[in-house]
Order: C-alpha cells, then structure tokens, then sequence
C-alpha cells in the first residue's frame, strides 16, 4: 500500500475513534511511521486529508453500484432497471448495498466518525444529514415518482414512498453498527423489508 492510501486509511481510523476535530497532523503522521514534514508532501493539511477520504468513499461507492450494474446516484439512469427488475434481484441489489455500507471499511469508519461529529460540528452535521438522509431520500422518491409515472407501480406521494423504503433500512444498518451479533437477524429482516415494500406498490413482479 503506498504512503497516500495508508495516510488516508490512518486517518480516518483516527477520525472515527477521536473525532474529526481531536485530530492532528502530527498523530497521522505517527500512526503512518512518518514526520509531519513528509506527510505534507502528500497532502496540504488535514480538511486535504479529508477531502481525499471524500474522494475516495465516492469512487468506492461508484464501483460497488457498477458492480451491481447501475448508477446508484442519477435516479433518471437507474429507471429502466428498476421498471424491469424482478423480486429477487431487487433483493439482491439491496442487500449488496446494504453489505457494502456495513463493511466497507471506508464507509463504516466514516459513518461513525459523522455520527460522533454531528453534534459538535456544523458543518460535518450537515454533511451527516447530506450522506444519510437527503440525498437517499431524494434519489429514491425521484426514482419512485419516475415509476409512478411510467404505470410501472402503485403512484402514490413519492417523498412518503421514499421515507417508508428507507427509515428502516438506516435503521438497521445503526442497530448492525451498534450489536455485530445481531447481523444476520437483522439482514434477515431487510431482506424480509424489501420484498414486503415491492409487493405492496407492485414492484418486481416479475419472477
């Protein structure tokens, strides 16, 4: 691993163990086995630090939702997929999502440092609200209102749709973040969530 990825992958072990705030260059450059001086060769500073993470966390996610074969954040891209997906591969693809949130190291250590920043930093609040409800919330009820309108389920207000779809999936995955153990029953639920959601607005039919 070169020295700007294990740089990276300091720090954000370091941010979700600390927080953002109570962490300094020095102690990256420590974690890394590097002075200071030969960490800003790599990087400007530590909001560089974490704009590359950002960087980073959104390339990772791009390739998790090309491997599942679609966009993941342009609802208008993905319509045509999910007009035609059947039950099972509905289930497939959010599970597949749900696992790679869970234990993508990037993603996981992210997701706490934000949940233990919210409350103390403006502006890492508002990219927490961003990350986990707004920008789900809008690529789904914009997909939801897409099918309504396309005959391909029940139309109903998309923004509630997406509310119903979603809620309880974040709160799985906070409750899997809070007790590993519990995993697999709470995989099993989602699994269980999904296919309950697809039936109700007639999505997947196709088997």
């Amino acid at each position: 691993m070169g020295t700007k990825k294990r740089i990276l992958d300091e720090a954000l072990t370091l941010f979700a163990e600390k927080g953002y705030a109570n962490v300094f260059v020095a102690e990256i450059a420590d974690a890394v086995g590097i002075k200071a001086p030969s960490l800003y060769k790599h990087y400007k500073s530590k909001r560089d630090i974490f704009q590359a993470i950002l960087d980073e966390m959104k390339q990772s996610y791009d390739n998790q939702a090309s491997a599942l074969h679609m966009n993941g954040n342009n609802a208008a891209a993905d319509a045509e997929l999910f007009a035609s997906v059947s039950e099972d591969r509905l289930v497939q693809m959010g599970m597949g999502l749900f696992m790679y949130f869970l234990h993508d190291p990037y993603a996981q250590k992210f997701r706490k440092m934000l949940t233990i920043e919210q409350f103390h930093n403006a502006e890492l609040s508002g990219l927490f609200t961003k990350q986990y409800a707004d920008d789900p919330l809008s690529y789904q009820s914009a997909m939801f209102a897409l099918l309504g309108a396309n005959g391909m389920l029940i139309e109903q207000d998309a923004d509630v749709m997406a509310l119903q779809f979603y809620a309880p999936i974040f709160m799985l995955l906070t409750m899997c973040d809070r007790e590993p153990p519990r995993e697999a029953e709470l995989t099993g639920l989602l699994e269980r969530h999904i296919r309950q959601f697809s039936r109700i607005y007639s999505l997947g039919e196709k088997m």
